[in-house]
C-alpha cells in the first residue's frame, strides 16, 4: 500500500478478474452496501488514481474534499508549501485546498507553473472564491468543496485523461521561460530558439522533466548516454559547460551545481550566476 494513502471506510473492493469480467491493472469494482430493500445498488468500475492533497487543515481528506475520501483512489497529504514538493511522489493528479487565503495559493500555483510539474491540477474551492480565480494562476481545473463523488471521480477522470493523451502525442515541456517541444528536437527561451545538439537537448529536456531533483553525474551519465558508453563522467561536464553558455547569462544558473554531489534544475536560480563543478 501507498505510504499516506486512504480508503474509503465503508467501501468493499473485488478485483474485475473475480467477476469474470477482463482483469485491468489498477481497476476495481466498488460494491456499496445493498439499499434497505436488499436490493444491491449500482456497481461502477473506476480505475485507481495517485492523487497529491495540498492542505494546511489537520485530518484525513474528508475535511477538505468530503466526496474524495469516498473514492478509490490513492490519496497523499501534505502542507502547502512548495519546499514540501521537493521529495513528493509521483502523481496522477494535484488537489490544492484553495478555499481561504487566495493570494498565497495564486503565488504557490504561479510557481508551480515554472517548475515543470506535468500533472494536472485541480483548486478546491468555496463557492465565493471562484469569481476571484482566473486563467493566469496555472491550474488546470477548479471544484466546489461541497461537490459529490461522481463529479469529483468525473473531474479525475477527464484530467488524467487529457494528460495521458498530452504525454502520448509528446506535449511541449514549458517551465518558466524555457519551451521544450519533444516532436520538433526544439527548444525556446522567451521566444528565442536554442542551437542545441542532440545530447544538449536531451540533457535539457531531462533536466525540465524533473525539477529541483538533484543528479549526480554519473546517474545523468546512465540517463542520457546509456549503459553502453564507456567515455568518462567529465564529458556530463563538458556538455552542461556547452548548455549553460547557450542558455545565456540570464537563465545559465537554471542548471545549478550542488557541491560534491551533481547538478540541479530549477527555473528559481534563473538571473543567478551558475557555478562550475570542480
Amino acid at each position: 500500500m501507498w505510504h499516506g494513502q486512504e480508503r474509503a471506510p465503508l467501501a468493499r473492493l473485488i478485483r474485475v478478474a473475480e467477476l469474470g469480467a477482463a482483469p485491468f491493472d489498477g481497476v476495481h469494482v466498488y460494491l456499496p452496501p445493498a439499499n434497505s430493500r436488499g436490493y444491491p445498488r449500482k456497481v461502477f468500475l473506476a480505475p485507481m488514481a495517485r492523487i497529491l492533497l495540498l492542505t494546511n487543515t489537520l485530518g484525513a481528506s474528508a475535511e477538505v474534499l468530503p466526496s474524495l475520501a469516498l473514492l478509490q483512489h490513492q490519496v497523499r497529504i501534505l502542507p502547502i508549501e512548495a519546499s514540501a514538493l521537493v521529495d513528493a511522489p509521483e502523481v496522477d493528479c494535484m488537489f490544492i485546498d484553495s478555499r481561504r487565503d487566495l493570494p498565497a495559493i495564486k503565488s504557490l500555483t504561479k510557481l508551480l507553473d515554472t517548475t515543470g510539474i506535468t500533472c494536472p491540477i485541480i483548486l478546491i474551492a468555496t463557492e465565493g472564491a471562484l469569481s476571484a480565480m482566473t486563467s493566469d494562476w496555472g491550474f488546470d481545473d477548479v471544484i466546489l468543496d461541497s461537490a459529490g463523488p461522481a463529479e469529483v471521480e468525473a473531474r479525475i477522470r477527464i484530467a488524467v485523461g487529457r494528460a495521458n493523451e498530452s504525454s502520448e502525442t509528446g506535449k511541449e515541456i514549458k517551465t518558466g521561460e524555457i519551451l521544450i517541444d519533444e516532436n520538433s528536437y526544439t527548444a525556446k527561451i522567451k521566444g528565442r530558439t536554442l542551437d542545441l545538439t542532440f545530447k544538449e537537448f536531451e540533457l535539457l529536456k531531462y533536466f525540465a522533466q524533473h525539477p529541483g531533483r538533484v543528479f549526480t553525474r554519473a546517474q545523468l551519465l546512465q540517463e542520457i548516454w546509456g549503459y553502453d558508453y564507456f567515455g568518462g563522467t567529465r564529458t556530463v561536464d563538458v556538455h552542461i559547460r556547452r548548455l549553460r553558455s547557450k542558455l545565456g547569462p540570464e537563465f545559465e544558473a537554471v542548471i545549478g551545481t550542488v557541491r560534491n554531489v551533481g547538478y540541479r534544475f530549477s527555473m528559481n536560480d534563473a538571473g543567478s550566476k551558475a557555478e562550475e563543478l570542480i
